[in-house]
């Protein structure tokens, strides 16, 4: 398997699972993930059922993922490995033809038995002033939620290991076909002029993917888009303002509350990048105001940190890339925004066609 994000672990863990032995490569494995990596510009947030369509392989990803979120931060918590997040989610109509939009979209969740509502005019008013504005409505999802990235990839991680996960800390140079006692495998090879041979490859390198498929002849070009974060801390008066039922999501910036009065933005406001360069201070201070729009108790809160991110959009295909390329090559990539959400159901996915292939010889 290539690539150690959010992704690339937790299919690892669940191949595992599974009964099969797992190699992990990538060229980060020593450290956090970098400092352009998607898995390090996401804040975790999970909008499964506040999802605009209703049926499709989006929709059904989503509720997927949420349901084996929930199950596998229990099983990794009895292991030992917590994962900490919040439940509920809150988003903000900033326009009338956002709130039509929330409202049609509530009116279908609650016929399908799913638990979402539009808060009342009281419930907005006791929530002010600690909503940005403009909030001329708001969509409740208590289901949805957030999980904080970080530690699920150290859970993967450490129970990975525990469970017999092998880790190759190299750069991947070129992956080709190859013929073993006549089965065909897959050689990969590394910066170290090493190699490594195994029957399935999965490949979830995110924006490296398309450079190692290209030879093979499968193009799958991705696009990379800046994602910036920020986690600031609140003035101690401002402790207890945030009093939302969860995290909240307003004109495509996403505000998680944290502990100790610390508060994560997060947005995705610039155009595609063809190369990895940090955000434009411009962009940065769109996402700290909140677009001019910043309340008072966020004009008194501190920077305590900015990070930003690398996403990969794929060009001309739906995100994610989930494909069985050729037998034993599989390409689950090009996550997008919610790489962090879609991770369960992708390790779902690459499991069954796994499964699938070897059942059928």
């Amino acid at each position: 398997m290539i690539g150690a994000g959010v992704v690339g672990f937790s299919m690892a863990w669940h191949l595992q699972r599974q009964g099969h032995q797992v190699t992990l490569i990538a060229p980060d494995l020593e450290t956090k993930p970098g400092e352009l990596s998607g898995s390090q510009a996401a804040l975790g947030l999970l909008m499964a059922q506040v999802y605009r369509r209703s049926s499709g392989r989006g929709w059904r990803l989503r509720q997927q993922s949420l349901a084996l979120w929930q199950q596998w931060r229990q099983e990794l918590a009895e292991r030992g490995h917590s994962i900490p997040g919040r439940s509920g989610l809150l988003q903000l109509a900033t326009t009338p033809a956002e709130l039509e939009a929330q409202e049609r979209l509530c009116q279908q969740r609650q016929q399908q038995g799913l638990p979402l509502r539009m808060l009342t005019g009281d419930e907005l008013a006791a929530l002010r002033p600690a909503l940005p504005e403009p909030c001329l409505g708001a969509l409740s999802s208590p289901l949805d939620g957030q999980i904080d990235p970080q530690p699920a990839l150290e859970a993967f991680r450490r129970d990975g290991i525990t469970h017999g996960l092998q880790l190759v800390c190299q750069r991947v140079v070129q992956i080709r076909r190859a013929q073993e006692n006549h089965d065909q495998r897959w050689w990969v090879e590394l910066e170290s002029r090493e190699g490594l041979s195994a029957r399935w490859l999965v490949i979830c390198a995110g924006l490296s993917s398309p450079a190692l498929l290209t030879p093979l002849g499968h193009e799958r070009a991705q696009s990379p888009v800046l994602g910036q974060a920020a986690e600031l801390q609140l003035h101690p008066d401002d402790w207890g303002s945030l009093n939302w039922p969860g995290s909240l999501s307003w004109d495509g910036i996403n505000l998680v509350p944290r502990p100790q009065g610390r508060l994560w933005l997060g947005a995705t406001l610039e155009p595609e990048r063809t190369t990895p360069e940090a955000p434009c201070d411009h962009a940065v201070q769109e996402l700290l105001n909140l677009k001019g729009h910043a309340p008072k108790w966020l004009q008194r809160s501190s920077v305590l940190r900015l990070w930003h991110g690398l996403r990969a959009r794929p060009s001309g295909r739906p995100a994610p890339l989930l494909e069985v390329l050729e037998p034993g090559l599989i390409l689950a990539s090009g996550h997008y925004r919610n790489g962090v959400l879609l991770a369960p159901a992708s390790a779902l996915w690459a499991g069954e066609q796994i499964a699938a292939a070897e059942s059928r010889g």
